[in-house]
């Protein structure tokens, strides 16, 4: 078994405690203003939306990995999400962790441009709201992220 999954387990939880710090920045107008000298209207919603689907993505990748089935470029989002996809259709990991992994996936992908998943379906979008209106997607986001990666860490120890 390859060994390298804990690295990945470690990396989902960085991001989630960058996506956490992050927020925390778009949060705190006196942090924004005295400490990192910004604007205090300036949030960073998108990137909080972004390191979560990164933590679910290493998330996924450790189990992968984990499994002995190891994911590389070019493609490798979609490699890793249809990996991981066939987990859930036999039934050996949850249909929750799929919901959890597609709907912050496809946050990302608006609100960045960044993935081209499920070509058919989309293609690159851009969000088109004012940054503050991407708090309540960017707390989703991180409480999924949280919630993937507690499972997928049980799932691997």
């Amino acid at each position: 078994m390859d060994l390298n999954y804990k690295l990945y387990l470690e990396r989902a939880e960085n991001e989630i405690k960058l996506s956490e710090i992050i927020m925390s920045i778009s949060n705190d107008s006196s942090l924004q203003l005295n400490v990192f000298k910004i604007d205090n209207s300036a949030t960073f919603f998108s990137a909080v939306i972004s390191h979560s689907y990164y933590s679910i993505f290493y998330s996924a990748k450790a189990y992968l990995l984990k499994k002995g089935i190891k994911t590389k470029p070019p493609e490798e989002h979609k490699k890793t999400y249809k990996e991981f996809r066939k987990f859930v259709e036999k039934g050996i990991i949850d249909q929750e962790l799929l919901k959890i992994y597609e709907e912050v996936l496809v946050k990302a992908d608006n609100l960045l441009g960044i993935f081209k998943v499920e070509k058919k379906k989309r293609g690159e979008f851009t969000y088109e709201k004012l940054p503050q209106a991407n708090l309540e997607p960017a707390q989703d986001s991180l409480e999924n992220s949280k919630f993937f990666f507690k499972h997928i860490r049980k799932l691997c120890e």
